[in-house]
């Protein structure tokens, strides 16, 4: 008894199965059967035909001189949740191709369902893929189901994307899928159904085999990434600008903004926790809705640094700008001076956590706004900042003096001052991006 593909296993056959007996299997009758096989494929059953034979010795040619049994039709729905999954692709930039062993009608109804659509003509068959490979590679890119694919055409097909520039990640559970899994950018393997060899031949793991999953996965590594690139850019903004105030006023020989003990107490204070606010947040709420990044892409291009370079100097010219007024508008003594500075650039780097809203994100309304762990690091770094400056040991180790309200208007005016300018900027610029666009 054999099982199988019904194309191959009719074309095996020399005779049918009947109540009467078997009948010999003429042409007539194969384009019958097949027929048959393409109205249960439109109905997006997958098919597959039976066939045996009975023979005294058992070292007879196994696939010859067969008697066809019968078609089973296998329903085998896509679940409900796919359709909604596939468009967040799309919305996402992401081209979602099917890849199946089944019949091109049957690949073709399923795709349909599940919101892959493509006229027959465009259902590529296995057969076709070394000819469309070797003469036609861009023709892969237009096609989204691929039939009849056998394993070794799956992996060819994954190289063939990759040579066209494409990241590939490929979903299998069998065997016979691991060198495709293995070649893929990204194998993604079944956790419930599928073999062990595809799970170590994956990068990737589905603990439910949901495709959606593959999805949740994609928003959340963009959400990682983009909490990775907006905790460095902090990190080195606020450090590049704790640089720029001590050269610059050894450069110029002027008294030191912020003392060596005053910039490791930054180091621990402010820097830490908005930064780990940071890279606790959820991510903007349309991160699936831009397409995405170049792989080639660093954490920090030119124009990342670029913005880091303006933003520390944003925060080195507040920081300039409170030691002016507090030396020549208050004419307050040298400590007093210091303590002006030290915490203007403070909280300045605190408030500066606000600069790190994506480009074109409301102002008011973004994924750092929304961020409730960036409220409680605010709420700490200010309570840690000013406990020192009225703490007589510690105001003593840092150089301070308690603040009076004179001092603490140019503190907090001074320090709102950078981030007041770079959000305008951003405003500015996001307009002028959109009218141009």
């Amino acid at each position: 008894m054999i099982k199988g593909a019904p194309e191959a296993v009719v074309a095996a056959c020399g005779k049918v199965s009947s109540h009467d007996g078997d009948v010999f299997l003429d042409g007539a009758m194969r384009e019958e059967w097949l027929s048959r096989v393409d109205h249960f494929a439109r109905h997006g059953l997958r098919v597959i035909a039976c066939a045996g034979k009975q023979g005294a010795d058992a070292g007879d040619a196994p696939y010859e001189d067969l008697t066809l049994m019968g078609l089973i039709g296998l329903e085998d729905p896509a679940r409900v949740d796919v359709p909604a999954a596939i468009e967040d692709c799309k919305q996402a930039g992401i081209r979602v191709a099917m890849v199946t062993g089944d019949h091109a009608v049957t690949a073709q109804s399923i795709g349909r369902a599940v919101g892959l659509e493509a006229s027959y003509a465009t259902v590529i068959e296995g057969g076709r893929l070394d000819e469309i490979i070797q003469n036609n590679p861009r023709e892969l890119l237009e096609a989204n189901i691929f039939a009849r694919v056998s394993p070794a055409e799956k992996l060819a097909l994954v190289r063939a994307y990759q040579a066209e520039g494409q990241i590939v990640a490929m979903t299998g559970d069998g065997v016979n899928d691991a060198p495709a899994l293995r070649q893929a950018d990204i194998g993604v393997a079944m956790g419930l159904r599928g073999t062990d060899v595809a799970r170590e031949a994956a990068a990737m793991v589905l603990l439910d085999d949901a495709f959606p999953t593959i999805v949740s996965a994609i928003r959340e590594g963009r959400v990682i990434f983009g909490n990775i690139r907006r905790f460095v850019a902090y990190l080195l903004s606020c450090n590049l600008s704790e640089v720029f105030v001590v050269g610059l006023a050894v450069l110029f020989s002027l008294p030191l903004p912020i003392l060596p003990l005053q910039i490791l107490f930054l180091n621990l204070v402010t820097d830490v926790f908005p930064a780990f606010a940071l890279a606790l947040g959820e991510g903007e709420r349309d991160v699936l809705d831009r397409p995405p990044r170049n792989p080639k892409e660093p954490i920090l291009g030119r124009r990342q640094w670029l913005t880091i370079a303006l933003q520390s100097l944003a925060l080195t010219a507040a920081t300039f700008g409170s030691m002016a007024v507090a030396h020549l508008g208050l004419e307050l003594d040298s400590r007093s001076v210091v303590t002006v500075t030290f915490l203007t650039l403070a909280f300045a780097q605190v408030w500066h956590v606000f600069d790190m809203r994506r480009p074109g994100a409301d102002v008011f309304r973004n994924e750092i706004t929304r961020n409730r762990w960036i409220w409680a690091a605010l709420v700490l770094c200010s309570v840690l900042l000013i406990a020192p400056a009225y703490t007589p040991s510690l105001a003593h180790v840092l150089h301070l003096s308690p603040p009076t309200f004179a001092m603490w208007s140019v503190i907090l005016s001074v320090s709102l001052a950078p981030v007041v300018v770079i959000n305008s900027v951003m405003f500015v610029t996001a307009r002028c991006r959109t009218r141009r666009t």
